[in-house]
């Protein structure tokens, strides 16, 4: 289905469910041009620096921390309900031993401000061009964030939304 530029925060209600139930799909590319999906669970859109700007976190342990490093861009990917097993798939393997791609059955989208593509399967796309990154400081965390008992602290990578697209009818098939 051909995809339409939108607002970045057209979508904004369905970008946080998805992100609250199944997640959605970080999409860079490795040292050998390889799109790399992985599921993502937090995120956030809004304004910073008066810019559209989608926040995502990456731990240094994950194959994607390199992709990100190395690209200096990503997008963000919001997958349809029914892609539970896909999304599932990019959350529990790694990209250094598998090609989630092909392993999902996902169409490379190429993007057009950016290198890394999204994926086409999906009904919203972000393309984004990293700004700023930022490691998490545990000396400045709340002890209410349990989600660093084994270390391993997320690095903020701040993503300037270069462009938008998403299916037509991308709200209605969202929610069915």
């Amino acid at each position: 289905m051909p995809k339409t530029e939108v607002d970045y925060a057209a979508y904004f209600a369905q970008f946080n469910r998805a992100l609250t139930t199944d997640g959605a799909l970080l999409v860079s590319l490795d040292e050998n041009g390889r799109p790399n999906p992985m599921t993502i669970g937090w995120a956030t859109l809004g304004v910073v620096w008066s810019l559209p700007i989608c926040t995502v976190l990456v731990r240094p342990s994950r194959y994607t921390y390199g992709c990100m490093n190395a690209t200096g861009d990503f997008t963000v990917c919001v997958p349809y309900p029914q892609m539970g097993d896909e999304v599932m798939f990019c959350g529990t393997r790694s990209g250094r031993r598998y090609d989630k791609m092909a392993e999902c059955g996902f169409t490379a989208l190429p993007s057009q401000t950016i290198e890394s593509p999204g994926i086409d399967e999906c009904g919203l796309i972000l393309e984004c061009r990293t700004m700023y990154t930022s490691d998490i400081d545990p000396a400045n965390l709340s002890s209410e964030i349990g989600a660093y008992a084994s270390g391993d602290y997320h690095r903020i990578y701040y993503g300037l939304i270069q462009r938008t697209i998403a299916d037509e009818d991308f709200a209605e098939r969202f929610s069915a």
